[in-house]
């Protein structure tokens, strides 16, 4: 199992929190400059597919990309546990740049075509699917354990910031030169994100030990199965990843597309849906900034079970609150405890993961969120259909409850503690 030996030089992270290593802050402004591009690049697809073709086209077009980042993910987690994430999530995202500048240049001298856009979702799909796990799987190799909760934070602002600022850079870009100018600002921060990366140095206790046994070749199918029982048996990682799971599949559809159904029922509006938005939102950054000034949390696995016990309760009671206020006031509570669970589980498994599986557990973890999340969507349309807003809602909120209860019956997350 290869890794990337040679780029091993002292990196003396650990000496002071992960805001002040260059290092780290080098892979954050990378990872922050690959969010704020892929929110450039979807807002792009999306008006590129819309100036060619009908509304069901435009709707194949962008949901496209999503079919291979889901079914390659955990394939991509084992390319970077193979060949080591740095090398990794370097090819991958020179790929990327170059497929968005090649795709910025056609449109530029051609009107496009439906095929062409479908092709290039479908190959930054797939090259999705390898980047992320190995992006994901850095911050345990460039730092110490005992900074792991304030990356986590700290890439919680990036995804927050990157988010909130690419829909208004790609408009501004596509209104002064078409959907042409949106893909290359979107390959213009990929190659400055490419760059940042070849900086990002490995930790010198990260270089595999020396052995005079030969390396055993295996398959790739078999490091995938490795991988899955490894998350499966580990008595810590495994229930972390089913409450994890069970609490994003529990969020997703209230947080995307259950808050359209209940201002629509309320009256509220586009507004009001606005409000709510910014103020989980506004509770999400503010957890990200508590993981990130703090570093740590005591008891951590208690905390993780009490926040996400306050977070289920609030998409519970989402459809019972009456009025716009404090229903804002609820979804800044959700998105405060929600940010503060979602933080100390994925330190609590990157911190318990064995340096050789980092990839394949960052990819099963990602999949869930981008691969499985969407399709709970029309389930809890159905729902809303069927039973009402309130009966759909108070579905999300028990199905993240399970994820809770998981935590709670497994006595290694119980005592679990961050360094």
């Amino acid at each position: 199992m290869a890794d990337d030996t040679r780029t091993l030089e002292p990196v003396h992270s650990g000496a002071g929190p992960a805001y002040k290593d260059g290092n780290v802050m080098r892979w954050l402004a990378a990872y922050t400059l690959s969010i704020l591009g892929d929110s450039i690049y979807f807002m792009a697809l999306g008006w590129a597919a819309n100036r060619i073709a009908g509304p069901a086209e435009v709707g194949l077009i962008v949901a496209s990309g999503a079919v291979p980042r889901a079914l390659l993910m955990l394939g991509g987690g084992v390319i970077a546990d193979r060949f080591g994430p740095r090398r990794v999530v370097i090819s991958s995202d020179a790929v990327r740049f170059a497929v968005i500048a090649a795709a910025a240049a056609t449109l530029a001298l051609t009107p496009g075509h439906v095929w062409l856009l479908i092709t290039v979702a479908l190959v930054f799909g797939a090259v999705d699917a390898v980047f992320m796990p190995a992006v994901g799987a850095l911050p345990p190799k460039i730092s110490t354990p005992d900074q792991l909760v304030r990356i986590q934070g700290m890439r919680a602002l990036a995804v927050r910031g990157g988010n909130t600022m690419g829909p208004p850079l790609a408009g501004f870009a596509m209104g002064t030169a078409g959907p042409a100018a949106a893909f290359a600002l979107a390959a213009v921060l990929f190659g400055v994100s490419l760059l940042l990366l070849l900086t990002v140095r490995l930790r010198t206790d990260e270089r595999p030990p020396e052995t005079d046994e030969p390396t055993r070749e295996t398959s790739a199918r078999r490091d995938l199965v490795e991988g899955l029982v490894f998350v499966r048996r580990h008595r810590l990682i495994g229930p972390l990843v089913l409450a994890a799971a069970l609490s994003e599949l529990g969020f997703a559809g209230p947080l995307n597309i259950g808050f359209v159904f209940l201002t629509s029922e309320r009256g509220w509006g586009a507004a009001g849906m606005g409000w709510i938005v910014a103020g989980f939102g506004a509770g999400a950054a503010v957890s990200a900034l508590v993981l990130t000034v703090l570093g740590r949390l005591p008891r951590a696995g208690y905390v993780l079970i009490a926040t996400t016990l306050v977070t289920s309760a609030c998409i519970a009671l989402f459809p019972v609150v009456p009025e716009l206020g404090p229903t804002v006031a609820v979804a800044s509570l959700a998105g405060l405890m929600g940010g503060i669970a979602g933080g100390l589980a994925h330190a609590l498994i990157q911190t318990a993961t064995d340096p050789a599986y980092l990839g394949r557990v960052t990819a099963v973890t990602s999949l869930t969120a981008l691969g499985l999340a969407p399709l709970t969507f029309p389930a809890f349309g159905a729902l809303v259909s069927y039973g009402g807003v309130a009966t759909a809602f108070l579905a999300g909120g028990v199905l993240s409850a399970i994820g809770m209860i998981v935590c709670l019956a497994s006595p290694a997350v119980r005592k679990a503690e961050l360094a």
